[in-house]
């Protein structure tokens, strides 16, 4: 790999395995399987497939949110996809997720399987199925639409772009870190003053738009997502957004579906896999070590 101070694109790009960064080994240019797996199939309608991620944490709180709220249908297995050992590149999960991206779904409750993948498909399927964190009223149903795709359109320069660069890259670069530091704190901008207005994102009632920005944004203001950008960031400035993270945080459902799939922290906070209600109290990391 070349210093980026003397670099010169040529005229068709090559693919060089060795390129560097803390993904460099799962990073290819092309899709489909690497190997073959089948997925596990559990005993519940829906089978999650992910990881705790930012992205994963959307749709098992989505799922612990219509649980809590008496929608027994939502019952789930989450089982763990591992991308940093590859598992993303399965056969059995590219069937269902020919991207190969957590999370993936498969809705097993009808004659035929649905599947699902993409995390703001993922949340509007299962609002819409079980009519709850979604409103009907179409400007209200409009506005939890705006924020929702909003977070797909915003997140992937927090994460792809000011993540990668100011933690995961080979090393420290000064023009992508300002472009996109630049970017995420007008982000942030927008959600502060959205918050200054509203309780929740979309207004006054909590909704999938919450659920699908709370686990980038949220984590960001209180320092739960790449070393030191908490204050690199000043998110301490953002003073309503941190309230809104902290409203949400405080939610028994949320708690929940933050630590499923989860593979990094505190081991108490890590259920590689959820088949259950009761694993939250006998199958997180820290008993399963002991």
């Amino acid at each position: 790999m070349s210093n980026p101070d003397d670099y010169t694109p040529p005229k068709v790009w090559a693919w060089h395995k060795a390129s560097g960064g803390t993904f460099a080994n799962i990073n290819r240019p092309i899709a489909g399987p690497t190997h073959a797996k089948e997925l596990p199939v559990g005993k519940h309608p829906l089978q999650l497939y992910s990881q705790g991620t930012p992205n994963g944490q959307k749709v098992t709180i989505l799922l612990e949110e219509l649980l809590a709220s008496g929608h027994k249908g939502a019952e789930y297995d989450a089982w763990l996809i591992n991308i940093s050992d590859g598992d993303q590149f399965g056969s059995g999960f590219v069937d269902v997720n020919p991207n190969s991206k957590i999370p993936a779904l498969l809705d097993r409750s009808g004659a035929e399987p649905v599947r699902l993948f993409e995390s703001g498909s993922i949340l509007l399927y299962l609002a819409e199925k079980f009519g709850a964190f979604l409103p009907t009223e179409l400007p209200a149903r409009t506005e939890v639409m705006n924020w929702l795709f909003w977070q797909m359109g915003s997140a992937p320069m927090l994460g792809g772009g000011f993540g990668h660069f100011f933690a995961y890259a080979p090393w420290k670069m000064e023009y992508p870190i300002n472009r996109y530091a630049m970017e995420v704190k007008r982000q942030l901008d927008v959600l502060d003053r959205n918050l200054a207005e509203r309780r929740y994102v979309a207004g006054d009632d909590y909704s999938i738009a919450d659920m699908a920005i709370w686990p980038w944004y949220g984590a960001l203001v209180v320092g739960d997502s790449y070393e030191n950008a908490a204050e690199f960031l000043d998110v301490a400035s953002y003073t309503n957004v941190r309230r809104w993270q902290k409203d949400i945080a405080a939610r028994p459902a949320v708690q929940r579906g933050r630590i499923v799939n989860r593979t990094r922290g505190d081991l108490s906070e890590q259920l590689h896999e959820r088949h259950d209600a009761n694993d939250f109290d006998l199958r997180t990391a820290d008993k399963a070590a002991n």
